[in-house]
């Protein structure tokens, strides 16, 4: 599919689904901000034991997968990144019982001179890597002062994190879709949270999101693995 036809498709994102209520369990962000605490929680524990900690697939995946509804909450201008970001998601997700571990899928690509290949997993789990860095820049910048619109924070976000590693034209695209972002209230609305909420769980994400994206990171780096690209 042409990049341009996911920013002037018909088919618009609802922002009246179940998954944006508080169904008794939390708002989307709260459900987000504790499975990226736990993760972060595990490393920090397996960070202090002699062996190498290993990462799960499984509840990794699991997490990441609830980001995307962040991604469907910013409308049709990120309706690209959370195409892309939630089959790299479930693309992982599906062979976790065959890797069992993120460091076990980047070893089968080295082992196999495919790091960087179009469709391995490694280079799928460095794209949901930038995902997640995408959410907890744009998160930082959403607060870093009630004047900064949704507008100027996912822009600067995307020119920060992913512009960098993609073509021309996806670039030209989402630069277009971004006057169909939606207000600052609008998107606390679409979310079900109000400033002081989100403002609480935007920050649990953001702390809790570093210590998996640097996990990740290292992993990279462990192997010899550069992280510009």
């Amino acid at each position: 599919m042409d990049i341009f036809s996911y920013f002037t498709t018909s088919d618009k994102i609802s922002f009246e689904d179940d998954e944006f209520e508080d169904a008794g369990e939390g708002t989307a962000l709260a459900l987000i901000a504790d499975a990226f605490e736990e993760i972060a929680d595990s490393i920090k524990k397996g960070n202090k034991k002699d062996v190498l900690f290993e990462l799960d697939l499984k509840p990794f995946c699991e997490a990441c997968s609830l980001v995307s509804i962040l991604f469907g909450s910013l409308g049709i201008a990120f309706k690209f990144a959370e195409m892309e970001y939630t089959s790299k998601v479930n693309d992982l997700a599906d062979v976790a019982s065959v890797y069992g571990t993120l460091s076990k899928v980047i070893d089968y690509d080295v082992k196999t001179d495919t790091v960087q290949a179009a469709e391995s997993l490694t280079r799928k789990l460095r794209r949901v890597r930038q995902g997640l860095d995408l959410i907890r820049e744009l998160f930082q910048n959403f607060l870093s002062t009630d004047d900064y619109s949704l507008k100027e924070a996912a822009s600067s976000a995307y020119k920060q994190v992913c512009a960098p590693y993609h073509t021309w034209a996806v670039r030209t695209a989402v630069s277009a879709g971004m006057c169909a972002l939606p207000t600052r209230d609008q998107l606390l609305l679409n979310l079900n949270e109000t400033d002081e909420s989100a403002e609480n769980e935007m920050r649990r994400y953001i702390k809790a999101s570093l210590p998996v994206i640097k996990y990740i990171d290292n992993l990279f780096i462990a192997r010899g693995i550069t992280l510009d690209w």
